[in-house]
């Protein structure tokens, strides 16, 4: 019977687990904005770059860049978001580092005019 019912320990058995960002506050008016999705196969800074400008409003608000920060990911970004470690990701600087160690290859191997 114990084996049917499981004894109560998931792994996801508090929600806040699966939440990167868990206290975030949104803005009663705010409205997702619309991304160009990064897919890793491009230069993580202009996307970064672009990121920031986008959310420019919102600039000083750390938790909603981290928070919406997903929604400018696509294909294998967003997995590796989903698998980031809440415990080492603690400020949108934490995030950014994380996210350009991830594809520092794709600046590397950008083609320059030298």
């Amino acid at each position: 019977m114990r084996a049917i019912e499981g004894f109560g320990d998931y792994p996801f058995a508090d929600m806040t687990d699966l939440c990167l960002v868990p206290d975030v506050v949104i803005p009663l008016k705010f409205k997702v904005l619309d991304f160009d999705r990064y897919k890793g196969t491009t230069c993580p800074k202009n996307h970064l770059k672009m990121y920031y400008r986008k959310m420019g409003a919102y600039s000083r608000d750390e938790k909603l860049l981290m928070h919406f920060f997903k929604d400018s990911l696509a294909g294998a970004a967003v997995i590796w978001y989903t698998n980031l470690e809440a415990s080492r990701i603690h400020t949108w600087k934490d995030l950014i580092i994380a996210f350009l160690r991830q594809y520092q290859y794709n600046s590397d191997m950008a083609p320059d005019w030298t």
